[in-house]
Formats: C-alpha cells, sequence, structure tokens
C-alpha cells in the first residue's frame, strides 16, 4: 500500500490535481480522501477579531477524526462520511464512501503540516501557484461552490488564507519529495506522476 499527501495553498490546484488521478485509476486502484470533509462543526469554527469564522487554521480540522480514518483505510477498512458543504444552504450533503484501496491519496491544507498525518504519509507532494493566480481561483471557487460574495471572499483571503499559507503551508515545500508549479497548468507533471503510480500498482 502506497499513501501519498498532497497539498498547496488555497486555490493552487490540489482539487484539480485530485480529479485528473481520479479519472485514470479505478476505486479498486485508488482512494481519494480530502481534508475538506473534516471541518469541525460551523458553531465550533475559531471566530477573528472581526466576527468572521475562520475556516484556514489548523484548529478548523477535526484531525483526530482525520487521523482515525486514514488509519482504518489502511487496514484496509472502507469509510463512510457526510459531505461537508461549509455554509451553503442549496448544497445537499452528500454520503461520500471511501473504499480502503492500494494506492491512499490524502488531499488538504494541512495534510502535511499534522505530524500525525504527515508520519503516514510515504510520498509528500507540494502543488504551487502565484499568489495572484490562486486568488482567481479561489474566488470562483467561493462564490460557486460554498455561497461566499466577492468582499467575503477577498477579506478571508487577506486576513485567513494569506497569513496561515506564509507561516504554516509554504514552509513544507521545503520537505516535499515532489513540487509542482501549476500557473497555468501541470498537465505533464500530471502524467509522469501517474506513470509512477501506475509502476507501483
Amino acid at each position: 500500500m502506497l499513501t501519498i499527501g498532497i497539498t498547496g495553498g488555497s486555490g493552487s490546484g490540489k482539487t484539480f490535481f485530485l480529479q485528473g488521478l481520479s479519472a485514470r485509476f479505478s476505486n479498486d486502484q485508488m482512494c481519494l480522501i480530502s481534508q475538506d470533509n473534516y471541518y469541525k462543526p460551523r458553531d465550533q469554527q475559531p471566530i477573528d477579531e472581526n466576527g468572521i469564522k475562520n475556516f484556514d487554521l489548523p484548529v478548523s480540522i477535526d484531525r483526530d477524526l482525520f487521523l482515525q480514518d486514514l488509519l482504518k483505510l489502511k487496514a484496509g477498512q472502507d469509510v463512510i462520511k457526510k459531505e461537508y458543504t461549509y455554509n451553503n444552504p442549496a448544497a445537499q450533503p452528500k454520503q461520500l464512501v471511501f473504499k480502503s484501496a492500494p494506492i491512499i491519496v490524502v488531499e488538504g491544507l494541512f495534510v502535511q503540516y499534522f505530524e500525525e498525518i504527515a508520519k503516514q504519509l510515504d510520498l509528500k507532494v507540494f502543488i504551487e501557484a502565484k499568489d495572484h493566480v490562486k486568488l482567481g481561483r479561489r474566488i470562483r471557487r467561493d462564490q460557486v461552490e460554498r455561497g461566499y460574495d466577492l468582499d467575503d471572499v477577498l477579506y478571508r483571503y487577506q486576513y485567513h488564507v494569506m497569513p496561515v499559507y506564509e507561516s504554516l503551508i509554504e514552509p513544507l515545500k521545503h520537505y516535499a519529495d515532489l513540487v509542482i508549479p501549476n500557473n497555468s497548468n501541470f498537465n505533464k507533471a500530471l502524467e509522469v506522476f501517474i506513470t509512477y503510480l501506475s509502476s507501483k500498482l
């Protein structure tokens, strides 16, 4: 079994990278599990000095449950989890089923920051992009998928996202096994990565 951790700043393209992987491997070959489904309930999220909930801190994540489920998958057990929908009232949470597989891919902002998760990883991948590129992607995602207005997105990016990225996430790049730039696309890097994973099956 091979366990891979994929991280990078918000808007760097982690989800896109995962979608590229999942399109090339079956559920019997690969299990993808995202930190995004392990946020604590909204009423347990930290609040900044202006009364805005901050989802971009390590304490926002239920790291104990995240580790517990990862260990279950590594032990060959399946995991059932309800999808996390942030504050989007139009989104109906799905019942997610993670099936244990020879390759487990763990994705999220803090998967390499949390030491107990990082210890479970055989390969660490860091996806990076320029700040203005990440901001554009974040705006599109948060407005469409999470129901935030533009002022809210920009506020969170300046006061929540970037301070945490610069202090906690960006330094992890120097400890990654593979760093993938994604300012325009990562198609070639994705193909190389897919070839490597295929050789492990």
